[in-house]
């Protein structure tokens, strides 16, 4: 089979790339995702992976673009693009894209942008794969043709809007993007949110917006990955019909940027016109996704605030009863990470009182760590969410998902059982260790985000 499939591939035209998963640890076999990876002529990366459980097939593009490679007054074209994407292309008409994968039974249709990438997926009937694969093609290769000043106004107005719910309009929104923007001051490329800035929104033009696509949006930068049922050989032939011939440059090179240190402890006073309760927040700046520490600062947010067990939860929300709800996360990113801790208030509580009992519970695990129970129930967590999203071939967090997420990152798309080793390593020991290097007082943001007093009600007798 081996021999026939490299055949096949030079019959195409193709170079002999493919690769097969790594071996495993004796005993983690099971955790393998089975898949073929290989290259067109013009570098655009393709993973395949069958999966016959259901008569389906997930198409899943990754462009290695996002937030992160924007520059300084261009923000949000990533996200833009994400949007663009979907208005039309040389030979699909406006606003048609979705409706006829819909028509087709298409499932699992998105498009999402994050600081490190910007992905578009569907689920498809697997009769309709070529279809899929087509539209996919078309505006990968074709979008700019029929980009126009109006199509640019149109989803600039959605983007804004996105911008005002999500963010100006929102409880805390805006709290909440000066918190991160003090973790990454600019020029730091995550500086502020993915969906970039009104200013730059308002600035861009068609030529900024072309100039932005045949960069970042070229065959060489991006992978196709389709999972599910499917013929090999004939999927390869659709491929190599509909996306080998798409011109593309060479793969543009990935920004670098130093990584930001915090010095001392930087104090956030914002006040809250949309929120009627006080919010704290706390943030540190945490190793990069999949690196040393990643791990460890995972098991430790799940203990602060996972579940009624968690020790911020049980602290703070049943036993002191100062907190409606309490969030901890390391957020794992390409470059850099950000360990946060989130707190609302209950109604006549300060974010001072909060953040002591915060402080208190921290200093609690870095003199005392914390307890095997509490490192194998975190460890179970990971196991079960990781796990159960392969149930699917697509989707967020499904089979073509996850393989394209340890593409990008590592380099090896059947990562999982090295991605689950890496919570079976961590020990008491490493979590006591990190909080005491990483969550220190004297390198960290504080947020307090308090709504301006609210006036009491009159009495019956000063109404009359």
């Amino acid at each position: 089979m081996k021999a026939l499939a490299a055949a096949v591939i030079l019959a195409l035209g193709l170079p002999a790339l493919a690769q097969e998963a790594k071996p495993l640890e004796p005993g983690r076999e099971s955790l393998a995702i089975p898949y073929e990876k290989y290259k067109l002529k013009n570098g655009l990366e393709v993973i395949l992976s069958v999966d016959r459980k259901l008569p389906i097939v997930a198409v899943n593009i990754w462009y290695h673009v996002g937030a992160y490679h924007e520059t300084p007054g261009r923000t949000g074209f990533a996200h833009l693009f994400e949007h663009m994407m979907f208005q039309g292309s040389k030979n699909v008409a406006d606003d048609v894209h979705i409706s006829l994968l819909e028509q087709l039974g298409a499932t699992d249709l998105n498009g999402t942008t994050s600081f490190d990438r910007t992905n578009y997926f569907e689920t498809v009937p697997s009769n309709h794969l070529e279809t899929a694969l087509w539209l996919e093609s078309d505006r990968m290769g074709f979008l700019l043709d029929t980009l126009t000043p109006e199509k640019l106004e149109t989803q600039r107005e959605v983007v804004k809007n996105e911008r005002r719910q999500g963010t100006e309009a929102a409880p805390y929104g805006l709290a909440q993007e000066k918190f991160w923007q003090a973790l990454f001051p600019l020029p730091h490329p995550y500086h502020g949110e993915v969906i970039g800035s009104m200013e730059d929104l308002n600035a861009a033009n068609v030529a900024d917006v072309k100039d932005f696509f045949r960069k970042w949006y070229a065959p060489s930068n991006a992978t196709l990955a389709v999972v599910g049922d499917f013929d090999v050989a004939k999927t390869k032939a659709l491929i190599e019909k509909y996306f080998g011939s798409l011109p593309s440059g060479p793969k543009p090179e990935k920004p670098q940027v130093a990584p930001v240190k915090l010095t001392g402890e930087k104090v956030i006073r914002h006040d809250e016109k949309v929120a009627t309760l006080p919010m704290l927040s706390l943030g540190w700046l945490s190793p990069p996704y999949l690196t040393e520490g990643d791990a460890t600062a995972d098991v430790l947010a799940t203990v602060l605030a996972t579940g009624k067990a968690s020790r911020l939860y049980k602290r703070l929300v049943l036993d002191k009863q100062i907190a409606q709800s309490v969030e901890a996360s390391q957020q794992s990113l390409g470059a850099q990470s950000a360990f946060t801790i989130e707190v609302v208030a209950r109604p006549g509580v300060s974010t001072e009182a909060l953040q002591k009992e915060v402080d208190a519970v921290l200093e609690d695990i870095r003199k005392n760590g914390i307890t095997q129970e509490e490192l194998n129930r975190a460890r179970t967590r990971y196991d079960t969410r990781m796990l159960s999203g392969l149930e699917s071939v697509g989707g967020f967090s499904g089979k073509a998902d996850v393989l394209q997420n340890y593409n990008q990152f590592v380099g090896e798309p059947s990562y999982l059982a090295q991605d689950l080793a890496r919570y079976q390593a961590v020990s008491v020991e490493d979590v006591k260790r990190y909080a005491n290097e990483n969550l220190r007082p004297d390198g960290r943001v504080v947020l307090h985000a308090v709504p301006a007093p609210q006036a009491a009600p009159a009495s019956p007798k000063e109404n009359k």
